[in-house]
């Protein structure tokens, strides 16, 4: 009989996800597969039937079901580097095999076949993604993200991920800027003349831990479009600067606002994936007692 064990954050603390790890390390002659992410610890192993349960939670899994937030991707890359790092150190059993490529391959259905994966859901990547809904040219437009912190660091990885190349990292001490915009090959500036670096700019990202504003509407130049995208709050720009001719301002609430509706829209779809989960579960289970059978048959 295959087995499995799952710690996850929900359900267990970090102790006991890190319990799993240390004890796996002194069985680590026992074939197995472990996926380990930062919200999950899943161990398989084992030789003949896979229980129906194991089965339907792995593919629940794989289709990002089980995730934080629904439809997330990167677990599909997660699992198949754990399964493949186990077939390169162990022979796993047919079934262990077969249900972990029946699992990806739900996975795979699942985003192709559904919207689950669709929109954007973090702040970082719904500011991306405004961009690309105002056909900002990622390649041309001059960007300025303000302030050093994990949104922005996520924000210019995503802005590196659609090879933007004007980009200007701009912080009130410049040299808290210069490795993080050196990371992805951007310049790094001090933040000194506001009306100096607001002509000089198509698209201002700005989350700050200022305790104020930082931007007033006499600090844009007149006939100018910009798209601002205000992440901070208290926020860095003054909501009066939307009032301006030519700006496109968005804050805080207006990514959540978008968030929230792609959150509600891969909700949306959780049945059309519950059923694509169904059907390829009853192939895998049809696979397998036909397997089974021919073993018996074979004894």
């Amino acid at each position: 009989m295959i087995e499995s064990r799952v710690i996850n954050n929900k359900e267990h603390n970090l102790q006991e996800r890190e319990k799993l790890i240390t004890d796996l390390a002194v069985n680590k002659n026992i074939p197995h597969v472990l996926l380990a992410t930062c919200n999950r610890t899943e161990l398989y192993w084992g030789d003949g039937e896979v229980p129906l349960e194991m089965a339907e939670h792995l593919f629940r899994v794989a289709s990002g079901l089980e995730s934080a937030i629904v439809g997330e991707r990167a677990i599909q890359g997660q699992i198949k580097l754990a399964y493949q790092e186990a077939m390169e150190q162990y022979n796993l059993s047919a079934g262990l095999n077969k249900v972990f490529q029946y699992a990806m391959h739900t996975g795979k259905r699942v985003r192709t076949e559904t919207r689950i994966s669709e929109g954007a859901v973090s702040h970082s990547q719904v500011a991306v993604d405004v961009l690309a809904q105002h056909n900002i040219d990622f390649q041309t437009s001059r960007i300025k993200v303000v302030g050093i912190n994990k949104l922005n660091e996520d924000i210019l990885k995503f802005l590196s991920a659609k090879e933007a190349k004007n980009v200007v990292v701009v912080n009130r001490h410049q040299e808290k800027a210069l490795p993080v915009a050196g990371n992805y090959g951007y310049k790094a500036v001090a933040l000194t003349s506001l009306r100096t670096l607001l002509e000089e700019t198509d698209v201002l990202i700005s989350a700050t831990s200022a305790p104020h504003t930082i931007f007033s509407k006499e600090d844009f130049p007149a006939g100018r479009e910009i798209l601002v995208v205000d992440l901070a709050f208290p926020r860095d720009v003054d909501e009066s600067v939307g009032e301006l001719p030519g700006i496109f301002l968005y804050n805080i609430e207006d990514i959540e606002r978008i968030a929230n509706q792609n959150i509600k829209l891969r909700h949306e779809e959780i049945g059309k994936a519950d059923v694509i989960i169904h059907e390829e579960l009853d192939k895998f289970m049809k696979w397998q007692d036909l397997s089974l059978n021919k073993t018996t048959q074979t004894k």
